[in-house]
């Protein structure tokens, strides 16, 4: 889980809100400030030019290696397009007559019942921890649509104040990261859901107006 927000990307121009929710797979590449090896990896393999490049360099290879194949290799674009097709519908992602065996749909449910009620939680302890008293907050959980990977999730907390993706404190940063994903839902149950349903990206909303004084009085004492 990457919490996206102005004190954990290197790229804030990217949290530049028009209309919400806020999408970044397919229209902006998030960089994580604590970026190491492994997430690097996985956020270049979203970028669908190198997944082709990637597919292609066996022919390359087998080119180079026999120089009489290498003709016939050029003149076959149909094998080319073949093992493209193959790694982004057949290796990268499920088949659509599978996607609803995946996971059964009342444990689909329930996960996505635990997705809404922890959402909102965090979101009526980030509104307490800010004293607002009135606006909508949303939470928004966008996950790749590349199932064989691991899972990639960017959670943001957006407001419909601007609109705008809500700069986040540490003190809001740790409640989402310690009450979002827990309980039985973690990030690779969600992409499952998520991939039966085709749907990858979910937006919990909250009215401040329902943070209780409870609430409010545990934000006070810190």
């Amino acid at each position: 889980m990457l919490i996206v927000t102005h004190a954990t990307v290197r790229n804030p121009a990217i949290l530049k809100v028009r209309q919400l929710p806020r999408k970044f797979f397919g229209r902006a590449t998030v960089w994580p400030r604590a970026l190491t090896f492994g997430l690097f990896a996985r956020i270049l393999l979203e970028f669908q030019i190198l997944r082709y490049f990637l597919t292609l360099t066996p022919l390359v290879i087998v080119a180079l290696i026999w120089n009489g194949a290498a003709l016939p290799l050029s003149q076959a674009p149909v094998l080319m397009l073949i093992l493209i097709w193959w790694l982004e519908t057949r290796v990268l992602r499920v088949a659509a007559s599978r996607k609803p065996r995946l996971i059964d749909a009342a444990a689909a449910d329930r996960g996505l019942d635990a997705l809404r009620a922890q959402s909102r939680a965090v979101l009526t302890r980030i509104a307490a921890h800010r004293g607002m008293r009135q606006g909508a907050l949303h939470l928004v959980v966008e996950q790749s649509d590349l199932w064989t990977a691991p899972p990639l999730t960017y959670v943001t907390v957006q407001s419909e104040d601007g609109p705008q993706v809500l700069d986040l404190d540490a003190t809001e940063i740790q409640i989402l990261q310690d009450g979002l994903f827990r309980d039985g839902l973690s990030e690779r149950r969600l992409q499952r859901i998520n991939q039966s349903q085709n749907v990858f990206l979910r937006d919990i909303s909250f009215d401040a107006r329902g943070v209780s004084a409870h609430a409010r009085l545990a934000a006070a004492l810190g």
